[in-house]
């Protein structure tokens, strides 16, 4: 894993974001890696210049991917760092 940019706080996920990811046998974690190392998966430059302001600032992160299945989730990490949380889009 790459450097953590930042602190996850506590880790947790929605129902409808677990199944998701049990419908498609993935792991969150590569998923967890991939936030905390700056990796923000599908988001717009817009968002992308958000994030990196975010991690200077201690504003909430946003990061969007997809799963096998096509799936597209989130995890976002609030501003005070306390929590990391997996959802779908529509929740």
């Amino acid at each position: 894993m790459s450097e953590a940019k930042f602190s996850p706080g506590q880790i947790v996920a929605t129902p409808a974001a677990l199944e998701a990811f049990r419908a498609s046998g993935e792991s969150p974690l590569p998923f967890l890696e991939r936030h905390l190392a700056g990796d923000w998966g599908e988001l717009s430059p817009e968002d992308i210049h958000e994030n990196e302001l975010s991690l200077q600032r201690g504003w909430r992160i946003l990061s969007c991917y997809r799963l096998s299945t096509g799936v597209k989730f989130w995890v976002i990490t609030e501003g005070d760092r306390s929590a990391t949380t997996f959802l779908l889009p529509e929740e």
